[in-house]
């Protein structure tokens, strides 16, 4: 129980997971400004490129819920610990990498590591922490997952400048010896009482199957097209030649393996056999409707960090490094948040929390677009970002709080899993939209603009198809060149004003999260240890 546990090493132990949430957060954004470096060191392509980038999140999201289900059976001490080294032992594969298919192969295996390790986190949090203490905690791990997020770019660009883009993947092994030692050490074993009823083989086949489909679907839709294929399809040499896009099959698969997966648990759960996902679960408001906010949330969360990174070095001139501390303030106001909850949440409760943290991401997204062009300082910029940086702590932290406050802790795994899964799912669908957003104003801009100057219409298609699939790193291509220099100033423009149109987009989706937390209550307050469960729930 949470009370054998002396506070010291409880408060240990939360240093030792928030560092394990850190490494995988920070590598899901540390490879974003190190692929420029890999494609010229390996002669990666570009659907290499775009593989090394999001493999690891696919795997990661659709790995989710079989990792949270795992963990309350086998034990969260021991799945975070396997979660560590498998991660490790994948990044040293990264690290040493010959050629792209490999590079993509650890990151896949990443994404395994990775998925065994956030779900867990938040169990072995669950599991330690109570009551004011709990609240606490999940701040922490909040801030750690907004701040580190920031914080990614800042360390792969100083690596891949100084170092290598392997030292990108490298940073990761001793971190996790560290985290090794430190989670045999002070970490305590729980997992859920009730074991050796056998697994949900079946259940777990078609949650990774429905996962893998609709993540697919969303990170590559813009790419390869939503139904007639648009762009070439090829991963580790294998290529999809069909004029109908994969995109169609991977959201039907989706769907099928949905339904069925429903059908599925609910006979295994009439029958009293084990399931990967009680779905009893969804009985307690505050996880139901938690996750309903999480999910929305997610949609324009991390909207920022899509389009500002690409504005600040394509627009504005900034080197990778530059750009990572141009995203300090963000991290920091993170960080800050994480102190600021204890005293809100003590005050006013979580949910006014989660509440007060939205509109902060809102005022800061909103302020940002607003300040967003061709020759914004970065004094404009900073201070938006702070805010939404204290706003992006306090609602991932207090959410988190609320989607878990009544689910006992026998299935915080499960819990755990399944909030991640949806936060994973709100950010593939965010940024699926976002891209969209960004990346056609962006052409629809240019088109108009260059059309107004009188450029031949040959010569106006190549430069918006360059700026386009560049994700406008020609830029600075065009301006260098004296024949393109005059039309660098236009496309500079239209991708500020895609970044603008981002950005508010982005706020919108997070005014409709505002609008859904009215479905919180006040029985989210009550902690596992206090509050009722449903009929059929243990504690």
């Amino acid at each position: 129980m949470t009370a054998e546990i002396p506070s010291r090493r409880r408060w240990l132990s939360l240093l030792v997971v928030s560092l394990g949430v850190a490494m995988i957060i920070v590598d899901a954004t540390i490879v974003n400004v190190a692929v420029p470096a890999v494609i010229t060191d390996l002669g990666a392509t570009s659907s290499d490129a775009q593989w090394i980038q999001e493999s690891y999140t696919l795997v990661f999201a659709a790995l989710l819920l079989v990792a949270g289900r795992t963990a309350d059976q086998v034990g969260r001490r021991r799945l975070f610990m396997a979660g560590v080294a498998v991660f490790t032992l994948a990044s040293i594969g990264c690290a040493l990498a010959p050629t792209p298919p490999l590079l993509i192969t650890g990151r896949l295996v990443q994404g395994i590591g990775g998925a065994m390790i956030l779900p867990t986190s938040l169990s072995l949090l669950n599991a330690t922490f109570t009551g004011r203490e709990r609240g606490i905690a999940f701040a922490v791990w909040g801030s750690t997952i907004g701040g580190t997020a920031a914080l990614g770019p800042l360390l792969g660009g100083w690596l891949t400048t100084d170092l290598s883009w392997r030292w990108a993947f490298g940073v990761n092994v001793p971190l996790g010896a560290l985290l090794l030692v430190g989670a045999g050490l002070l970490l305590t074993e729980s997992r859920e009482p009730r074991t050796g009823h056998g697994n949900d083989w079946a259940g777990a086949v078609l949650s990774v199957v429905t996962m893998a489909g609709l993540v697919f679907g969303l990170i590559q839709g813009r790419s390869y097209g939503w139904f007639e294929r648009t762009g070439t399809v090829d991963v580790a040499g294998i290529s999809w030649t069909a004029r109908l896009s994969p995109v169609p099959f991977g959201f039907a698969l989706a769907a099928i393996g949905l339904v069925v997966f429903i059908l599925v648990e609910r006979r295994r759960n009439a029958a009293g056999r084990p399931v990967l996902l009680d779905l009893s679960l969804f009985a307690i408001p505050s996880f139901r409707n938690g996750n309903l906010v999480a999910g929305v949330v997610s949609l324009g969360e991390f909207g920022l960090l899509f389009s500002l990174p690409l504005w600040l070095q394509n627009v504005r001139g900034y080197s990778a490094f530059e750009t990572g501390l141009a995203l300090l303030p963000l991290a920091a106001g993170s960080f800050l948040a994480s102190g600021l909850a204890v005293p809100l949440t003590a005050a006013r409760g979580p949910i006014f929390a989660v509440r007060a943290g939205i509109v902060l991401e809102i005022a800061g997204v909103v302020g940002a677009g607003l300040v967003a062009a061709p020759d914004t300082a970065w004094w404009q910029i900073t201070p938006m970002l702070f805010v939404y940086g204290i706003g992006v702590g306090l609602a991932t932290a207090q959410i988190t709080g609320v989607v878990l406050a009544d689910v006992p802790v026998a299935m915080s795994g499960q819990g755990s899993g399944t909030q991640s899964t949806t936060r994973q799912l709100g950010s593939a669908l965010g940024i699926a939209v976002l891209g969209t957003v960004l990346f056609s104003t962006t052409a629809g801009q240019l088109t108009t603009a260059l059309d107004s100057d009188g450029v031949a219409e040959s010569q106006r298609s190549a430069v918006v198809s360059a700026v386009e699939d560049s994700a406008g790193a020609a830029i600075p291509g065009l301006a260098a060149d004296p024949r393109t220099a005059a039309l660098a100033g236009d496309a500079a423009q239209a991708l500020s004003t895609a970044t603008r149109y981002t950005a508010f987009t982005a706020a919108g989706f997070l005014l409709l999260g505002l609008l859904a937390s009215a479905r919180l209550t006040r029985a989210a307050r009550h902690t596992p240890d206090t509050a009722a469960a449903p009929e059929g729930l243990p504690r």
